[in-house]
C-alpha cells in the first residue's frame, strides 16, 4: 500500500472520528452559553417587523416544545449526536421548514470552489516564490519583487477584501463587488456563460485569500530552501553537473515541499475561518454568509449544522494530506519500521 501499514491507517482513522465528536461536541456547547434562545429571537424579529404579535408567549413556548428546547441539556445532546450519525441536520429554527441539509447542500459547493482554487493558487505562487527567493540562480531583480509583493500578508482578510473592493469594484469598477453571480441568472446552470460569470464574481474573494496567505507560505519554503542547499545530496548532485533547473526541481523543491504539506493540513480550519468573513463581506453564496446569518438568527441547529460540515471537510482534507505524504516523499516509511 506504498508504505502505509493497517495499523497506521486505523490510528488515523480514530484521531479523524475522535477529532469528529470533539468537535460536535463544542458546536452543541457554545451556541448555547450565549443569552436568549432562537425562538425568542424570532419572534422578537417578528415584533419589530409587525409591531406586535398575538400570544407570543404561546407561540415560544410551542416552538421550543417543537423543537425540543425544553429537555434538559443531556437529552438535547444525545439526540442531537443521534441524529449526526444518521446523518440527519435537523430543520432550519429561523427557516423552518427548510433542512439544514438543504442549505448546507446549496452552500457548502461555492465556499468548497472559492477556498479550493485560493489554496491551490496561493500554495503554488507561494512555494514558487519562496524557491526563488532561495535559489542562487534567480535573478536579483525577481529577489526584490517578490518581497515587495508581500506587504498584504501583515493584514486580515477583512481588510483585504475591503480594500479590492473599493479599488477593483467601486474606483475602477472592473469586478463586481457582491454575489457569486449575475443576478440575471435564476440559479446555478452548467452553461460557459454562468461558469464565467462565476469566475468573473469570485476572483476578489478569492485574491481577498491569497494576497494575505501567499506570503508566509513563501517565507516557510524559502527557509526549507536554505536548509535544503547544504545537503550531502545537493552537493553531489552539483559535483555531477546536473543542470540547475533540475537540482532546483527535483532536489530542492521535492525535499522541501512535505513540510509545507504538514503545514497546509495544520492551517487548513484557519482557511476556512478566514474565508467565513470575506464570504460576509462579498455576500458570497457560500458557507460563511450562511454561518453568519445563523449566529444572527442564534438557529442551533443551522449553526450545528453548518459548522459541523466544515469541521468535517477540514478534518477529511488533513486526513488525505497525512496519508499521501508517501507519495511525496517515497524516503518516508510508514510501516514502524
Amino acid at each position: 500500500m506504498g508504505g502505509l501499514s493497517l495499523n497506521y491507517i486505523m490510528r488515523r482513522l480514530l484521531v479523524f472520528f475522535l477529532t469528529l465528536w470533539v468537535a460536535a461536541t463544542l458546536i452543541f456547547i457554545i451556541p448555547r452559553l450565549a443569552p436568549g434562545d432562537p425562538i425568542t429571537a424570532m419572534v422578537a424579529r417578528m415584533s419589530q417587523q409587525a409591531g406586535f404579535v398575538e400570544n407570543a408567549d404561546l407561540i415560544i413556548e410551542g416552538w421550543k416544545e417543537r423543537f425540543g428546547l425544553n429537555d434538559p441539556v443531556y437529552v438535547q445532546y444525545l439526540r442531537y449526536m443521534g441524529n449526526l450519525l444518521r446523518f440527519d441536520l435537523g430543520l432550519a429554527m429561523a427557516r423552518f421548514p427548510s433542512p439544514v441539509s438543504q442549505l448546507v447542500s446549496r452552500a457548502l459547493p461555492w465556499t468548497i470552489g472559492l477556498v479550493g482554487i485560493a489554496t491551490l493558487i496561493f500554495f503554488t505562487v507561494g512555494n514558487l516564490f519562496g524557491a526563488l527567493l532561495a535559489w542562487t540562480k534567480t535573478p536579483k531583480l525577481v529577489k526584490v519583487l517578490i518581497p515587495m509583493s508581500m506587504i498584504f500578508t501583515s493584514i486580515p482578510p477583512l481588510l483585504a477584501g475591503l480594500l479590492l473592493v473599493y479599488i477593483f469594484g467601486f474606483l475602477l469598477d472592473i469586478f463586481p463587488q457582491a454575489y457569486a453571480y449575475h443576478h440575471s441568472f435564476r440559479q446555478p446552470e452548467f452553461t460557459l456563460k454562468f461558469i464565467g460569470s462565476v469566475l468573473h464574481h469570485g476572483f476578489l474573494p478569492a485574491m481577498a485569500i491569497v494576497l494575505v496567505t501567499f506570503g508566509y507560505w513563501a517565507l516557510g519554503m524559502r527557509g526549507m530552501m536554505v536548509t535544503i542547499e547544504g545537503e550531502d545530496y545537493m552537493i553531489l548532485a552539483q559535483a555531477k553537473g546536473l543542470k540547475p533547473f533540475y537540482v532546483l526541481y527535483r532536489y530542492m523543491i521535492r525535499n522541501a515541499i512535505l513540510p509545507q504539506m504538514t503545514a497546509l493540513a495544520v492551517s487548513i480550519g484557519t482557511l476556512v475561518g478566514g474565508s467565513v468573513l470575506v464570504e460576509v463581506i462579498f455576500n458570497y453564496n457560500g458557507m460563511g454568509t450562511l454561518i453568519f446569518t445563523a449566529i444572527r438568527e442564534q438557529d442551533f441547529n443551522l449553526i450545528q449544522g453548518t459548522s459541523f460540515i466544515l469541521i468535517v471537510t477540514s478534518a477529511l482534507a488533513v486526513l488525505i494530506i497525512d496519508l499521501s505524504y508517501p507519495l511525496i516523499d517515497p524516503r518516508i516509511s510508514l510501516e514502524g519500521k
